[in-house]
């Protein structure tokens, strides 16, 4: 072995306390995280369950809104209907408080192999993603459901009457709160990205265009309705997350070195 082989890693350049496991270590360090993180999902789901009533009713305010007057009620089809739909909000709520200790448990799990550099990067992204996230959720319940639910209940027409299932309705609400929470999240994606080097601000700006036409058709297919004003509610800020992406690509992205004595 050669002593360059031998040599200890410099200050700051390998990874913090450089820990080397065996592969039955790092699986029962996994099964220790996941336990973890179970605990903290059922520890939120128990204490998320004594409100589930309420919490559906705060994610079905919008729909309501939209139903005419004097005909505002939701329907289930079996009586164990909303037991279980009431242990899914529960679930969902729980997921949503324990995410930051659960995030804690992955980060814990791969931190001993990162560099510092990349924990000081690491640990912004976390806080930053949590907080788009919840944006693009908020954005999603207080700018997209209702006039969403609006154009749908109301463009069946004044004589057709509408009979609006709790679970149907729950798992609307859910999909299109996940999927703008996880819109939000493209600036996030792109700037890491240009950080690891896979793309930079050039790349991004050079296929601009083609980006807006994919935008555009992501957009038709998650939005429930197919007027342009619902349209336009999620494809722009779609395309303004894209050039957050962009701005964050140019002022974050991995610099490239020049060439030795100014030669190409």
């Amino acid at each position: 072995m050669s002593a360059l082989a031998l040599a200890p890693k410099p200050p700051g350049e390998g990874p913090e306390d450089d820990v080397h496991l065996t592969l039955r270590e790092h699986l029962i360090e996994l099964r220790k995280r996941l336990k973890w993180a179970l605990i903290w999902l059922v520890a939120g789901f128990l204490a998320c369950y004594h409100w589930a009533e309420q919490i559906f009713a705060l994610l079905m305010r919008p729909v309501r809104a939209a139903l005419p007057d004097g005909e505002k009620n939701l329907f289930f089809k079996s009586s164990v209907e909303p037991f279980f739909i009431y242990l899914k909000v529960a679930l969902y709520a729980g997921l949503f408080i324990a995410a930051p200790l659960i995030l804690w448990q992955i980060w814990a799990f791969v931190a001993p192999g990162l560099y510092r550099k990349e924990k000081k990067a690491i640990l912004p992204f976390v806080a930053a993603a949590t907080v788009f996230f919840v944006a693009g959720a908020a954005f999603c319940y207080v700018i997209i459901l209702p006039p969403a639910f609006d154009f749908l209940i109301h463009s069946a027409g004044p004589d057709i009457k509408p009979v609006l299932m709790m679970d149907d309705q729950l798992g609307l609400v859910m999909m299109l709160i996940i999927a703008f929470g996880l819109i939000f999240e493209l600036p996030l994606i792109l700037t890491f990205l240009s950080m690891i080097g896979i793309v930079d601000y050039k790349f991004l700006g050079k296929y601009r265009r083609h980006a807006i036409v994919i935008n555009v058709i992501v957009a038709a297919f998650v939005t429930p309705t197919g007027d342009p004003f619902n349209l336009a509610l999620m494809a722009v800020p779609m395309l303004l997350c894209y050039e957050l992406g962009v701005l964050g690509a140019w002022v974050f992205g991995k610099k490239k070195e020049e060439p030795a004595g100014g030669t190409p």
